[in-house]
């Protein structure tokens, strides 16, 4: 029989208030209040802390506080990114950023819902679904990424978009919701 995290990682319907679950969110939350309450000039305990809170990061990765993090062990993060202000990552399922990412203040990444049934959802029942961002990607401010979506690599994503399916590679996606308005074409 699969635990109710096992169910989670899978998309499968899960109880949001399993122990096991609960106690992860918990401890995240503690690593994440001691990296927001952090001096920005002691970037050695920072760089520490986002080792703790993620499942894997990379080289060159900075990160601006406030940050509000659901799960963190289910999110890696590719070398040389940058997360500006205000970030939120409902990681219920797996999350990848890839490397050369630039992610600007206030976006929120979910992969985390819930059923539309109100019978179902005061159950406290999950579902959730992986978020990909590919390399060389920028995600503009105040975008919100929501489950199950990739986004290509070399995008763009202009600001206060809200993403809704999948980006192709290579290109320029605005709106709400979020669609492909310009193909673009890289020398590299």
């Amino acid at each position: 029989m699969k635990s109710e995290r096992e169910k989670m990682l899978a998309g499968e319907h899960y109880n949001i208030n399993d122990p096991e679950l609960v106690e992860i969110r918990y401890q995240v939350r503690e690593l994440v209040d001691l990296f927001n309450n952090t001096s920005p000039r002691d970037t050695e305990t920072k760089e520490n802390l986002q080792r703790k809170i993620f499942a894997d990061v990379g080289d060159n990765v900075h990160i601006e506080k406030a940050i509000r993090i659901d799960y963190g062990c289910h999110t890696k993060i590719g070398s040389n990114v940058f997360i500006n202000f205000n970030f939120v990552l409902l990681d219920c399922c797996p999350v990848t950023i890839g490397n050369n990412v630039f992610i600007a203040p206030n976006v929120q990444i979910y992969t985390a819902s819930h059923p539309i049934n109100p019978i179902d959802r005061n159950k406290h029942i999950g579902f959730a679904k992986p978020v990909t961002i590919g390399n060389d990607v920028w995600i503009g401010g105040d975008c919100i990424l929501l489950p199950g979506v990739t986004i290509g690599d070399r995008c763009s994503i202009g600001a206060g978009s809200v993403v809704t399916k999948s980006i192709p590679p290579n290109s320029l996606a605005v709106g709400s919701p979020c669609k492909v308005v310009k193909k673009l074409n890289f020398d590299l």
